[in-house]
């Protein structure tokens, strides 16, 4: 049971209708997420925010991908797993090989792609206490402190939305049906 069924357009407050149909129009369709956020005028202007300045990061649309399918398939969201996979494959252009070794938790085949994988999930395992061997390996894959901070900014956006997504239990949208996902654990 949801104790947040989306929220349509329509039904947002007056001040957020303008920014869900702005979102709308980007995206081809009004997402479950978004709705489910327009419960809270500052949850969803929260996330667009942090959305636009994690677009402005230092680690490249394929990079965000990964981070955020890092964190969303570490939180169990079906709903974020299956939107950015396919975000993965339309704008980031990642393989379908790498997306679905992402949304199994398995090793990807690009060494650098791989290394900012496995450093995003320990920064979730072990809640930013990464030891310094694996920190020295992220830096030797030839990433920068900065990059290192640009993944917390990252994963503090999957943190939002991948929670809201489990607690609302928000249903998939159809346009992302294909792009299905469950937790192994399922």
């Amino acid at each position: 049971m949801s104790y947040f069924a989306p929220l349509r357009i329509d039904q947002a407050a007056t001040a957020l209708q303008q920014r869900l149909t702005t979102a709308q129009q980007q995206n081809g369709f009004h997402s479950n997420l978004l709705g489910v956020l327009a419960y809270s005028a500052q949850a969803l202007q929260s996330y667009q925010f942090l959305g636009e300045i994690n677009a402005q990061s230092s680690l490249n649309v394929a990079q965000r991908e990964v981070v955020q399918l890092v964190a969303a398939t570490h939180n169990g969201c079906r709903f974020c797993v299956a939107g950015h996979s396919a975000l993965a494959k339309h704008k980031a252009k990642m393989t379908a090989q790498s997306i679905q070794a992402l949304r199994l938790r398995q090793s990807l085949a690009d060494p650098a792609l791989n290394a900012l994988a496995d450093f995003a999930g320990l920064v979730l395992q072990h809640k930013g206490a990464v030891a310094t061997a694996q920190i020295e390996a992220f830096f030797a894959a030839g990433y920068s402190q900065q990059q290192a901070l640009d993944v917390l900014l990252g994963l503090s956006l999957a943190t939002l939305c991948n929670y809201a997504n489990n607690l609302a239990r928000t249903p998939l949208n159809s346009q992302l049906s294909a792009y299905q996902w469950e937790p192994a654990d399922a």
